[in-house]
């Protein structure tokens, strides 16, 4: 049997799965003017999964940098979401210099 694709397919679902709330984190404490955070680890894993051997660390480093470069999306629409009030405002952050 070829675990190959289970175990790819797992570690995808849980990598999407631990920055759903990590973007909910960011957005409460920092704002989304910390998508540049976000930009980094995606663009360092991207090009690191190029020079990196094997199949399994640079396939989950290839999800992993396009889930963090996907999460800065996510994190302007949270911006939206909390607006909306669908999520809990930050009382200790300033909201009116967080445009970007």
């Amino acid at each position: 049997m070829n675990f190959t694709g289970l175990i790819i397919g797992l570690s995808t679902f849980l990598c999407i799965g631990v920055f759903h709330p990590i973007v909910i984190k960011a957005e409460y404490y920092w704002g989304v003017k910390c998508w540049w955070v976000f930009l980094l680890f995606g663009m360092g894993c991207v090009v690191g999964s190029l020079f990196v051997q094997g199949l399994y660390l640079p396939t989950l480093m290839g999800v992993a940098g396009f889930s963090s470069l996907w999460s800065i999306i996510e994190l302007f629409k949270q911006k939206k979401r909390v607006e909306r009030g669908w999520f809990p405002r930050n009382p200790k952050r300033r909201y009116d210099n967080d445009k970007c």
